[in-house]
């Protein structure tokens, strides 16, 4: 009796060990893959895009003294910045959300439309020329539909340097103009504002967001919206302040979707807790049961088991998973009935040991599509397969069951 556990333990441990060299290598194909695919991705349909508020200020020519290498003092002139706030800020953004596949994992690709109105304003007693400054949020992407208009006059020739939108705007003394900004593009992940790196002042400031997807989340330093009204599968949000002074930003995640990669490999990780549950039950039953089961029918029942996870690591790259999941724990299932109805009858390899195959293999691993209760079901399992052996042999006489299989096996 106790060979027969250690030579089961030494199965056991030999197909961990198996799923966790699995485990390891779906970890390093997703990986390999994300690193790939994901600056390919960047390449066709645009990166995190992160929209900077606009600066507004004048600039102002200074001379200033300064003392060179050789001790003396040099001259220079130049243009100093001085910043001015906007009035205020109209701003509208449409978020379309597209999941695009790539080997392993999914990307949450998404289409923005963004149009904003700046409320521009001289308050001196004198004619200034201000300087509009908006930086484009993100180097790699496509700028559809642009449009720059001032007091709605159409801007033909768009002043962008370097990445930044500079136009100068003449006012006289007391003028107020308004600029509007708009464009199409395209981004990945996530979709941010930001009023800049310091604690600034916001002034008059209203950013509506439409979504058309119902899976909001925000990132973990932003600013939540004021108010939300949700449409069927989509949500308005809105940013309303009056006066506000904030060093975060606001924005929005996109919904991912279920990866099959880091998917798969939390289910092979958790393998081994399914096998040891399944060859407990079974050992208990066979033993109550009077059931000469050898190690090596173990062997392959704990086979078969490895290759719903095998065969799963390698349909995901083929076809969507549930149908992946669905085709491997066919194959498993009729791998382990069909051995078991030779062993120990059509009967018994049908009901007991296929349906345990299908609680302790099929059940446990589609626990994960619940992300976040994986571990709760998890304990419930263990306590059920707990309450199920202590029921099954409450009136087993062990001293009797170990006092034959001694004998037996002398």
């Amino acid at each position: 009796m106790v060979q027969r556990i250690i030579a089961i333990g030494l199965i056991f441990v030999c197909i961990s060990v198996a799923w966790l060299i699995l485990g390891q290598t779906i970890h390093l194909r997703t990986l390999e893959q994300d690193g790939k695919l994901k600056d390919a991705v960047g390449q066709l349909w645009g990166t995190a895009q992160t929209q900077q508020a606009p600066q507004v200020y004048r600039l102002e020519r200074v001379t200033r003294v300064e003392s060179g290498e050789d001790g003396q003092t040099v001259t220079r002139t130049v243009d100093e910045k001085h910043f001015h706030s906007l009035n205020a800020s109209r701003i509208d953004v449409d978020l379309s959300l597209e999941h695009r596949r790539k080997g392993l994992l999914w990307y949450a690709t998404y289409e923005v439309r963004f149009a904003a109105s700046y409320t521009l304003s001289n308050p001196t007693d004198r004619s200034l020329r201000l300087y509009f400054d908006l930086e484009l949020p993100a180097h790699r992407a496509v700028y559809d539909d642009f449009t720059l208009s001032v007091d709605s006059l159409l801007i033909a020739e768009v002043p962008v340097r370097a990445g930044h939108l500079v136009q100068p705007v003449d006012l006289a003394p007391g003028q107020a103009v308004l600029v509007h900004v708009s464009y199409r593009s395209r981004g990945l992940d996530r979709w941010r504002y930001s009023f800049g790196e310091d604690v600034n002042q916001v002034t008059d400031f209203e950013l509506m967001m439409r979504t058309d997807f119902d899976a909001i989340d925000f990132p973990a330093d932003s600013v939540s919206p004021t108010s939300k009204t949700r449409t069927g599968d989509a949500w308005t949000l809105k940013w309303r302040y009056d006066h506000l002074l904030t060093g975060v930003d606001l924005g929005m995640i996109m919904p991912a979707r279920l990866n099959p990669g880091p998917w798969v490999r939390q289910v092979v990780l958790a393998a081994p807790i399914s096998l040891f549950l399944f060859f407990f039950l079974l050992f208990v039953f066979t033993t109550v049961r009077r059931l000469d089961l050898h190690p090596m029918h173990c062997f392959f029942i704990g086979a078969a088991f490895f290759s719903f996870h095998l065969l799963l690591a390698y349909l995901v790259d083929h076809m969507l998973i549930h149908y992946a999941f669905v085709l491997a724990s066919a194959v498993s299932i009729f791998l382990v009935i069909s051995y078991m109805r030779l062993v120990v009858g059509t009967r018994l390899a049908f009901v007991e040991i296929g349906a345990g195959q299908f609680i302790y293999l099929v059940l446990f691993s589609y626990t994960f599509f619940f992300s976040g209760y994986t571990g709760l079901a998890i304990t419930v399992l263990c306590i059920a397969t707990l309450f199920a052996a202590m029921q099954f042999t409450g009136r087993t006489d062990w001293n009797a069951v170990f006092e034959r299989k001694a004998a037996g096996s002398t």
